[in-house]
């Protein structure tokens, strides 16, 4: 295949049939397809739909048939606990063949749903490999979610099994798991029928009921299992992610696409070959996770990194640096948040002097938009080029990057870079026009979406179509705002619900914050739009200042302030700017913007059940009394 980004781009949305059949030989097959796409009944387009293939055979078994089954497939570290473990292709294999004949015995089999409740430990990669083995669904919740958010997934999943550990390990605490699914089965109206603990080595819990089952038990009689022949349009897994309901949406993935998409991935965007070390620095309850932390890697054959801990914490900000320098990592992919972290306890990178990252070639960001300020960190420290780019949970895999595999692009700061081959990427204005060129609009991608993307949502045909393809006739809506430039480069500036509207102007929230974290004090920040009876609403900013600043709160608002400013100008309507200790933010690193607004405009609200700490809330409300938004 050609190394020239632009030929392969236009190839790929030219000849969408063509371009994916021929990456679709570099996978495994029981049997080849001969259909590539089905689209006699839009949306719901189908890839692939005669192809029989394995999940787990294309993670593991192709590398041993092909010779490199003592090739190093997973490493685990956990700087929480202090264990490490290198797993082999064939030692993973075993593992995965054994659980899933434990899963077997408890009649599983090819598409039962079984909910993974766990956290970053061995097990729940092993657990989710041996679900494809013979053809379960899986669908794993982030470990430690509450309760009634693991209840919603089983009674929408009817899953049949549960598979958990006895606790979870956070900087300074233990969360225990089985409180979290005793209450959870008891809150939900489908019954789990079984469920499986594996114990955490001292932190074992007493397992009392018929229905628990100790994970060495169930291994104790189960036999190494094939892996079963399997539809490409039948689905690997559930991924439930927040619906604006309440009711979470179940994000599918179909078996085929999935691996034909991901394992191109590697070698095309992040520019991994077998022989490469690579790190997703996420948490398998994540998309990120699920994508690149097992399935992409283990699919191109390389070898992965699962960590279980912090970038600050465990035990300090040079937590990555050494997972890097231990491992020969190539490549990293993370979110942002993790790297304005890092900055924040450790601006003058003196941690990073102390390891040696000579293996070191990219650094990946995504998960929100990346500023400028911390791109900019991160190249000076790391000094490889550091890429951020855009993906979905609902996509699993990016539509704008720097493809480094095919064809480095130069580095535009706030930008995601280019649609990647396979999305044909517009920006639409309200009446359903086609943006100019830099002018703000809703940013979609035009039908098919390529393979490996949701074909639907679980048992939803008709919320996938109204949700994502009724507002725009043959596009995806992403939900994302922004513009795309005169070169072709993506611009993703804020949620479409976090542009707002000032005095009838179009505002974006990214761009001010972009000025605010250029402010040499400013670690991280958020701006949201708040009601204002004159103006409609007006931007106010939220900053946390790195560590170690001696500069007055007061003074460092007013600088703030004056930049917006100078930098956006008076339209901006830009008055407030307040210091505070923390955001509010998810487990997985997104700040909780939507409900920091509904808290200033005295909107009812519901706790996020994926908030890191609740508390955090009630010390936004008080900022926000102190500086009279919240009166």
């Amino acid at each position: 295949m050609s190394k020239n980004y632009k030929k392969i781009y236009e190839n790929s949305i030219k000849n969408p049939e063509e371009f994916w059949q021929e990456i679709s030989n570099d996978v495994f097959w029981f049997k080849k397809p001969s259909q590539i796409l089905k689209k006699n009944n839009p949306p719901f387009y189908k890839w692939f739909t005669d192809g029989v293939t394995n999940t787990c055979y294309n993670a593991l078994d192709v590398h041993i048939d092909e010779g490199r089954g003592d090739k190093i497939a997973l490493i685990y570290d956990s700087p929480i606990t202090g264990n490490k473990k290198k797993y082999s292709y064939n030692e993973l294999r075993e593992k995965v063949s054994k659980f899933a004949g434990a899963l077997k015995n408890q009649s599983i089999n090819k598409g039962d749903r079984v909910i993974i409740y766990m956290p970053m430990i061995p097990e729940a990669v092993i657990a989710m490999l041996a679900c494809g083995r013979i053809g379960a669904v899986h669908s794993v919740v982030f470990g430690g979610f509450a309760s009634n958010e693991l209840s919603s997934r089983i009674d929408d999943s009817k899953a049949k099994l549960l598979v958990t550990a006895s606790c979870g390990f956070e900087p300074g605490r233990t969360v225990e798991y089985k409180p979290l699914v005793d209450k959870a089965l008891e809150l939900s109206s489908h019954k789990i029928e079984k469920v499986i603990f594996f114990q955490r080595p001292g932190n074992e819990v007493k397992l009392n009921t018929p229905r628990d089952i100790d994970w060495d038990e169930a291994l104790s009689n189960a036999q190494n299992t094939d892996c079963v022949e399997m539809n490409s349009n039948d689905y690997a897994y559930i991924l439930y992610t927040s619906g604006t309901t309440g009711i979470p949406k179940g994000i599918v993935r179909d078996i085929g696409g999935h691996i034909v998409a991901l394992k191109w991935t590697m070698k095309n965007i992040y520019n991994i070959d077998t022989c490469d070390v690579w790190w997703s620095a996420s948490d398998i309850g994540w998309i990120v996770g699920h994508s690149y932390i097992v399935y992409a890697p283990l699919f191109k054959g390389c070898t992965t990194v699962l960590f279980e801990g912090k970038p600050v914490g465990t035990p300090d900000a040079g937590a990555f640096w050494k997972i890097i320098s231990d491992y020969k990592v190539k490549s990293l992919f993370t979110a942002p948040t993790a790297f304005r972290a890092i900055k924040k306890e450790d601006p003058d990178g003196k941690f990073f002097s102390k390891y040696d990252l000579s293996s070191f070639e990219s650094l990946f960001l995504a998960g929100e938009r990346a500023d400028p300020d911390t791109i900019k960190w991160a190249e000076k420290l790391l000094k490889v080029p550091v890429i951020d780019h855009w993906w979905q949970t609902e996509t699993s895999w990016a539509i704008s990057s720097n493809c480094t595999g095919i064809e480095m692009q130069e580095t535009k700061y706030g930008s995601a870079c280019r649609a990647v081959p396979g999305y044909d990427v517009k920006v639409l204005k309200s009446d359903s026009s086609v943006a100019k060129p830099n002018e703000m609009g809703d940013i979609v991608v035009k039908l098919p979406l390529p393979p490996g993307t949701f074909p639907t949502l679980w048992n939803a045909d008709e919320r996938y179509k109204k949700t994502y393809m009724s507002n725009y006739e043959g596009y995806y809506q992403t939900y994302d705002a922004g513009h795309i430039d005169d070169d072709g480069y993506i611009w993703i500036m804020s949620r479409t619900d976090d542009i707002i509207n000032v005095a009838g102007h179009r505002l974006s929230t990214g761009a001010i914050e972009e000025v605010l974290s250029e402010h040499q004090s400013v670690a991280e920040c958020a701006v949201l739009g708040i009601a204002d009876k004159l103006k409609g609403q007006l931007p106010i900013g939220l900053v946390v200042l790195k560590a170690g600043v001696t500069k007055d709160n007061e003074t460092i608002s007013k600088e703030c302030i004056q930049m917006v400013r100078d930098k956006i100008g008076p339209v901006a309507a830009f008055k407030v700017a307040i210091v505070i200790k923390r955001l509010p933010k998810t487990r997985s690193g997104k700040i909780l913007r939507g409900t920091i607004r509904k808290i200033a405009d005295k909107e009812e609200y519901k706790m996020p059940a994926t908030i890191d700490d609740p508390a955090i809330l009630d010390e936004i409300k008080e900022d926000l009394k102190n500086n009279n938004i919240l009166k």
